[in-house]
């Protein structure tokens, strides 16, 4: 009997879902893995194929599931990746207690309906909405996903699927990169053809109170670059006798905020503006000291640049602030000390990448000298990705002090490299389909967008639209090869055509998430469907 394929039944899977509070790296994430086992392994098919439904450890302990659903001796799977983890719940202040209670929250947020914002406010009257961390972002689309795999058990397709649902990608997507091998031997154990990847990421606004549906035929790339500012440390009572960290990140911040050169247009599409996610001094403890050391970390979204592009604008970002702090400082010097006196420091900032960096370092102190120190800091390590990387940068900066001040260019984890199947003929006749169908059906206008901006795990198995070297970003990130490995291999062994159809919702990563049940749970399920079975019936 099926029970995932009315929309009151999808609403009551999805609050099933939510109710498990899978917060990237809590135990919960572990938790919900296991929920999904426990409710697939007692379908009949499971029971009869149980080597076809198993959950796979990562390093770290958490854990990713995969359920084929084999039709015959059929060779043709569609591949459907979702997430189960989401973000933190401290935004809902004094509903934080209710965020994983969607009717409870969604009930509970009519007594403040004055406080909420507008749109918020008339989405809640509707009736029609559901409110909660993961509602929207993605587990709704995981949702789906089990009712399309309850009809695969059912023999409604013709081909298999392989669900794959995963942890961590709101943050590393660790998950995502460990599935790739498990897609590999599965793939090659049960001689598999993987023809499609379908994700199910939900719609994002191109703009506030945007109307239109959309589906995706790619996904937005991301790298995380990084500067280190090192100065010259001096007494607070001595301000021009050094540099000021702060200073330099400071003019950092001023040539890479928002800065529109970093956009990129492809048609009628662009990607956001860089922005800061991370901008401090290192300075650990409080002295009248200056900091010696700053580190600025940018999010910059990318569609068919290459990595050797981007760095080119970051240096010359650089470039503009070095000019501009050596200016801010002489200014400054000359209008605070009298003609009889002179500044004991006149500054020159050296800017450098990464790997020009660390060869310094082994010109002064030898290779193994060098690795040694690298090797002593990854046996200690006790940081998250983008702070332990901004340790070895700084470790390597006090190594060659003598040439500070300087700016340092890096790159930390995560990395999403940008894919594309808009020029892939089987993708484009499929996403035609779905979009006529909801248009004939449901009189829904469905638009064809080709990155979805939101980031998702389809950059790991998406064909790249231009063939960047890999080089170019991995010697600038110094936890390659230290704690953190891009399967540059693994992912060009699963590389397939990918699309994203997904549910509507409004404000991921806020405390008015929330998710449109009508056509989330009774038009998507048939959207999907009709896409599914078009994709195993054409023989492109």
């Amino acid at each position: 009997m099926r029970k995932w394929q009315t929309k009151e039944q999808l609403t009551d899977l999805l609050c099933s879902l939510v109710e498990h509070p899978s917060i990237t790296h809590s135990n919960a994430e572990i938790a919900i893995m296991e929920y999904l086992y426990y409710i697939l392994e007692d379908r009949k098919y499971y029971q009869n194929h149980p080597e076809h439904l198993n959950l796979h450890p990562l390093e770290d302990g958490r854990q990713l599931l995969t359920a084929l659903v084999k039709n015959g001796d059929a060779k043709e799977t569609i591949v459907l990746i979702a997430h189960a983890d989401v973000v933190g719940v401290e935004d809902y202040g004094s509903f934080e207690n209710l965020a994983f209670y969607p009717k409870e929250l969604t009930q509970e947020l009519h007594k403040i309906i004055d406080d909420l914002p507008k749109e918020a406010a008339r989405d809640l009257l509707s009736g029609n909405w559901l409110f909660g961390r993961g509602t929207m972002d993605m587990k709704a689309g995981l949702t789906v996903h089990l009712s399309l795999l309850e009809k695969a058990m059912d023999g409604d397709f013709e081909g298999n699927l392989l669900l794959v649902a995963v942890p961590d990608e709101e943050v590393n997507s660790e998950g995502m990169l460990a599935a790739l091998p498990v897609l590999k031997e599965i793939k090659d154990r049960e001689s598999l053809d993987y023809k499609v990847c379908m994700n199910g990421e939900p719609m994002f606004s191109k703009y506030p109170g945007d109307p239109a549906y959309y589906l995706y035929t790619g996904s937005i790339g991301k790298v995380l670059p990084g500067f280190l500012c090192y100065g010259k440390e001096t007494h607070a009572g001595e301000p021009f006798a050094g540099l000021n960290a702060n200073l330099m990140v400071s003019y950092l911040a001023q040539e890479m905020e928002l800065n529109e050169a970093f956009i990129e247009q492809v048609d009628d599409e662009r990607t956001p503006p860089p922005i800061s996610l991370m901008l401090r001094d290192l300075k650990h403890e409080y002295s009248v000291q200056t900091p010696q050391a700053a580190v600025a970390m940018y999010n910059v979204l990318y569609m068919k640049q290459t990595i050797q592009d981007i760095n080119g604008k970051l240096l010359q970002a650089a470039q503009r602030a070095r000019a501009k702090i050596i200016n801010h400082y002489h200014h400054q010097a000359a209008f605070y000390l009298s003609g009889t006196q002179t500044s004991a420091y006149s500054p020159d900032i050296r800017i450098l990448t990464f790997d020009q960096l660390y060869k310094e370092a082994v010109k002064r102190y030898g290779a193994q000298e060098v690795e040694r120190r690298q090797n002593r800091l990854i046996n200690q390590r006790d940081q998250g990705d983008r702070d332990f990387s901004t340790t070895l940068v700084q470790s390597l900066a006090s190594l060659c002090k003598d040439i500070s001040p300087m700016i340092v260019l890096f790159y930390s984890p995560p990395f999403y490299p940008s894919v594309s199947s808009h020029h892939d003929e089987l993708i484009q006749a499929g996403a035609k389909v779905a979009m006529d169908y909801a248009k004939e059906k449901f009189s829904v206008d469905l638009a064809e967008v080709q990155f979805f901006t939101g980031l998702s795990d389809l950059s790991f198995v998406g064909p790249v639209p231009n063939k960047s070297p890999m080089e170019d970003l991995l010697k600038q990130m110094p936890l390659q090869g230290n704690g953190y490995e891009l399967p540059t291999e693994a992912m060009e062994s699963v590389t397939m055509p990918i699309i994203n159809i997904g549910p509507v919702g409004r404000d991921p990563h806020q405390w008015t998430e929330r998710l449109e049940l009508t056509y989330s749970f009774e038009k998507l399920p048939e959207i999907m469907t009709k896409t599914i079975q078009y994709f195993f019936q054409t023989n492109q």
